[in-house]
């Protein structure tokens, strides 16, 4: 009998030293609560001793955690509809504020992020929404920290995800870009007869100074003229030689025709 009381009495120990004996991880703190009250300072990790049924532990994990933003209807300072969802990237680095602080860290982040992401961007107009994204995640991490520090959690980054347009707003911007498209191509266009103008212009001006350059463009001219398969060959003519041609023809009359009348009297 005295044996047997023993070997139960070891086995409710065995029993005993398991319900008391915790193990955490590396990335893990415990919070104790001994007789409802909190104990100094997180344990772990490694092994940790807790006085069952005196002592309650709650295990808290330190690593960062990936929080999903369901997407939010957002009307945009410029009275546009839009649907965004980003992501929050956050810790728990004081374990002890994360548990005592707030009921459930991660719904309270996650409240706090969807409320905060469409106050923030609720105040931007489109085109800042949609150029701006890396100032408006800086801008929403500064905020989700400051309102989550009190809880012992430190928000390291927000980024926004994705932003849907309707439908209507994306056929006008498409008619948007292919508008910019075409006036950057005439600006080109027209920046490159431009500088074509100016090249002619100094080249007119060096034939002007260099007289046999421009005979020596007809003949480069004829050359090209003639080494294509064509049945009409044009001959340039300078301008200079009709102006000589038709002073002559006025100053020398026709054979056969009247003489010219005399003038008349002077009075």
């Amino acid at each position: 009998m005295p044996f047997q009381f023993i070997l139960v009495a070891i086995v409710l120990l065995v029993i005993y030293l398991f319900q008391c004996i915790r193990v955490l991880r590396e990335y893990e703190r415990g919070v104790v609560f001994r007789l409802g009250r909190l104990l100094s300072s997180p344990k772990g990790p490694g092994l940790v001793l807790i006085f069952y049924p005196i002592d309650k532990m709650v295990t808290v994990s330190l690593r960062i955690v990936t929080l999903d933003v369901p997407p939010q209807d957002i009307i945009t300072r410029d009275n546009v509809s839009v649907h965004v969802n980003a992501v929050v990237y956050f810790q728990v680095l004081e374990p002890d504020k994360a548990i005592v602080r707030v009921e459930d860290f991660m719904f309270a982040t996650s409240q706090m992020a969807q409320t905060t992401l469409r106050s923030v961007l609720g105040q931007q107009e489109l085109d800042d929404l949609l150029a701006e994204r890396e100032k408006l995640n800086h801008e929403l991490q500064s905020i989700l920290d400051h309102q989550t520090e009190p809880w012992g959690v430190k928000v390291t980054a927000v980024e926004i995800k994705k932003v849907d347009l309707p439908d209507e707003m994306k056929r006008v911007m498409a008619r948007q870009a292919e508008a910019e498209r075409e006036r950057r191509a005439k600006v080109i266009a027209a920046e490159g007869e431009y500088q074509a103008a100016k090249k002619l212009v100094m080249a007119a001006d060096l034939m002007a100074m260099q007289p046999m350059s421009m005979q020596m463009r007809y003949l480069q001219t004829l050359v090209e003229i003639s080494a294509e398969k064509s049945s009409t060959i044009v001959f340039p003519f300078p301008m200079e030689m009709l102006h000589t041609f038709g002073a002559m023809f006025q100053a020398k009359p026709a054979e056969g025709a009247p003489p010219p009348p005399p003038p008349p009297p002077k009075v």
